[in-house]
């Protein structure tokens, strides 16, 4: 059974939208926040309200302590989110946050009898699938950092700023254990529909990859390539936003009243 928690801290809204027909929770990457999709209702149409969903020891919860492991962690979110599962739901991921959408889509079906009408998984090739990439939380800082720059996704601002990157570091490492020690259990496949993005141009996800997340639901899959590299969405944001709103309403109708 899930605990009382308090909602507000998990769930930030950036366009509060009572009336909304359907929530998108966005689950975020490694060393990200809510803050990554404060723009996103400015592209989806006003029937979808956007639920940025923000993980202990970042934001508004900067104070609480990180956690390592990916268990936990879904399930705090998990408790965070029921509040807010009073209408049909739908869930977007990029990176560690595709682990966390699959592992929660999983945690919710058993413990709640819940599920998504719509699974989004970005930049994150098929749970499965053998890492190809050698393990970095426990690196010494100065190869720690060099990896993280390597991705594109931290701004260079924030690598040269001594004092941010103490508040990143730990976060980023906390995150990359999440990923690391993570350890695929086979279950019963999904029947939601499933798409998944990626960038063209990302070694860490090729194609093959990506597409071998089609085995993981019995509903509609379909896969969708963007220009770019692992962080090909902050390049490619509105086009990336239009079309979860396109294939949400291919199965869902976003239009009715």
């Amino acid at each position: 059974m899930l605990n009382s928690f308090k909602k507000d801290m998990c769930i930030v809204r950036p366009k509060i939208n009572p009336q909304a027909k359907l929530r998108l929770f966005c689950l975020p990457f490694a060393g990200g926040g809510s803050t990554a999709f404060r723009t996103w209702p400015n592209n989806l149409p006003n029937t979808v309200e956007v639920c940025a969903v923000e993980i202990p020891g970042r934001g508004q919860r900067l104070s609480e302590p990180l956690i390592r492991k990916i268990d936990p962690l879904v399930k705090q979110i998990a408790e965070g989110i029921i509040p807010y599962l009073d209408r049909p739901f739908a869930l977007f991921g990029h990176s560690m946050g595709s682990l966390l959408g699959f592992e929660l889509s999983h945690f919710l079906l058993s413990d709640c009898n819940l599920k998504p009408v719509h699974l989004f998984m970005s930049g994150r090739g098929a749970p499965f699938m053998p890492d190809r990439e050698k393990p970095i939380h426990k690196l010494s800082e100065k190869d720690f950092v060099q990896k993280i720059r390597n991705y594109n996704g931290t701004p260079k601002e924030v690598l040269e700023h001594e004092e941010l990157m103490e508040i990143m570091i730990p976060i980023l490492r906390a995150d990359f254990e999440v990923c690391e020690t993570y350890i695929f259990k086979e279950k019963q496949p999904l029947d939601c529909p499933l798409t998944v993005f990626g960038g063209l141009q990302d070694s860490g996800a090729n194609k093959e990859e990506l597409k071998a997340w089609e085995k993981l639901t019995t509903g509609p899959f379909a896969l969708r390539m963007f220009p770019g590299d692992h962080f090909y969405l902050l390049e490619s944001q509105v086009t990336l936003i239009k079309t979860i709103a396109h294939d949400i309403n291919t199965h869902f109708n976003l239009n009715s009243q």
